[in-house]
C-alpha cells in the first residue's frame, strides 16, 4: 500500500508540476494496490460503539435426517444455503447417506444464522477440519446452491449435471410446485 499526500483542502494533488503553497499542510491519503484512494474510516469511539450479538453455536454428534437436515443436541438444523432432494425424490437416499458418511464419528459445529419458515434452525455447519458441510454436499453433486438464501456462495461448486439430476429441488427454487405435486401424485398411484 502506498501513501500519497494531498492538500488539506479539495485542491489538486501534490506533484512536481503543482507543488503546494508553503502555508498549506499536507495530509496523507492511503492508496490501494490498484492506485485508487481508499476511504478514510472514522476513529473508534468506545462510547458510541455497539457490540455485535454473540453468535450462537451448538456442537456435537449429528443425526442425519436427509441430505440437508441434521439434528445436534435435540435441535433440528437445516444446512445453510443449499437444497438437497427429499428422501422420496430421486437421489434423496443417496444424499442422506453421503451426509451420514461425512458426519460419522465427528463433532459437527453449527453456527446458527436464522430460523426457516418451518421453524428449523438454519446454521453454517462445519466439521472439525473446517470443511463446510453445505459446500461438501454441493461438490458431490447431491445438493444445489439456493442463491435466495446463500447469496450464491455455493453456485460455482455445483457439478455440471447437478441441476438436471436434482430437478425437483431446482423446480422448488423456481417456485414450480406443480412439478412437485405431479411427481408426488404419480408416486402415490404407483
Amino acid at each position: 500500500m502506498a501513501v500519497r499526500f494531498n492538500r488539506s483542502d479539495d485542491g489538486p494533488a501534490n506533484s512536481k508540476h503543482n507543488p503546494p503553497a508553503q502555508h498549506e499542510p499536507l495530509k496523507p491519503i492511503r492508496i490501494s494496490s490498484a492506485g485508487t484512494p481508499r476511504k478514510q474510516t472514522a476513529r473508534f469511539d468506545a462510547k458510541s460503539a455497539e457490540h455485535l450479538p454473540a453468535k450462537k453455536v451448538i456442537a456435537g454428534a449429528a443425526y442425519v435426517t436427509d441430505g440437508d437436515t441434521i439434528t445436534i443436541n435435540k435441535t433440528q438444523v437445516r444446512l445453510f444455503g443449499i437444497d438437497a432432494p427429499e428422501l422420496n425424490h430421486p437421489y434423496g437416499k443417496k444424499a442422506k447417506w453421503a451426509l451420514v458418511k461425512l458426519c460419522k464419528g465427528h463433532k459437527v459445529r453449527a453456527e446458527i444464522t436464522e430460523k426457516d419458515d418451518y421453524g428449523r434452525t438454519v446454521a453454517l455447519c462445519t466439521l472439525p477440519d473446517g470443511r463446510d458441510l453445505s459446500a461438501e454436499m454441493v461438490k458431490m453433486g447431491l445438493a444445489i446452491d439456493w442463491p435466495k438464501f446463500s447469496g450464491g456462495v455455493y453456485q460455482k461448486m455445483e457439478t455440471p449435471d447437478a441441476r438436471r439430476k436434482l430437478w425437483l429441488a431446482a423446480a422448488r427454487q423456481k417456485g414450480h410446485m406443480h412439478v412437485w405435486e405431479k411427481f408426488e401424485a404419480k408416486k402415490a398411484v404407483s
